[in-house]
């Protein structure tokens, strides 16, 4: 079972004090939950205040930064909306990533204005695409993408805020696109307290899973997890059945 490790996100230092911001500190963990057992790693780049951020220098800072540290890590990164101005600028921006600091996959949110467009994009710069989709009325828009069948995976992201909705919200998104044909893996992840449930429902339904600080804070048993190898070491444990 894969398991990405999403290592910041938009978190700041006020909600935990071990989220990674600089590209020393993305650069460690991303080590870290790949030798915890993570099979990829999504990490947000952010600028001097924390900010997230798509600009191509400080992609490239970030990608570069983890490369230095260890080449064979599979980085990606998002292309979402609230990283610039919209979807104008995110175009601009993608398209102006430096080839040889490329991440090696991006994400594109269904619910986003213009996503088509800019999973056409991700493809063309050379990247793999993953597509998300956050609620099932997404589905639709994403099975009629000219780039459905290029996805490494589909990225499942609940919204809801109660756990058996977010879990019950994931398995019918999962069913629509598997009723529709998709035959690449699904991955499922919340946020928060419907998180680690969502994990074990992906666990439950042979689906690739997500966890790290962009998604959860706690361990399972609701303590504060130190770090992002904790959350890592547990998914490993959870997806051999212990």
């Amino acid at each position: 079972m894969l398991i990405k490790a999403a290592i910041n996100g938009g978190r700041s230092r006020d909600e935990h004090s071990a989220i990674p911001l600089t590209v020393e500190q993305i650069a460690d963990a991303a080590v870290a939950a790949v030798r915890a057992g993570a099979d990829v790693v999504h990490a947000h780049a952010r600028t001097d205040d924390g900010a997230q951020t798509i600009a191509p220098d400080e992609i490239a800072r970030m990608v570069r930064g983890i490369r230095e540290r260890d080449p064979g890590i599979v980085v990606g990164t998002t292309t979402g909306l609230w990283t610039c101005s919209g979807h104008e600028e995110r175009m601009r921006l993608v398209a102006e990533w430096p080839e040889e600091c490329l991440p090696d996959f991006a994400s594109v949110a269904f619910s986003e204005e213009g996503a088509a467009e800019a999973a056409v994009l991700v493809r063309e710069r050379g990247m793999v695409l993953e597509s998300a989709v956050w609620h099932i009325d997404e589905v639709p828009a994403l099975l009629a993408s000219p780039t459905l069948q290029d996805n490494v995976r589909i990225l499942i992201e609940p919204e809801d805020e109660q756990i058996q909705d977010a879990v019950d919200h994931s398995r019918r998104i999962a069913a629509a696109l598997r009723e529709a044909g998709v035959t690449v893996p699904l991955l499922y992840h919340g946020y928060d307290q419907t998180a680690w449930p969502v994990v074990r429902a992906a666990i439950e339904d042979g689906c690739e899973v997500r966890v790290g600080f962009e998604d959860m804070l706690t361990l399972p048993d609701g303590s504060i997890a130190p770090d992002n190898t904790e959350m890592v070491r547990t998914a490993r444990r959870w997806s051999a059945g212990d």
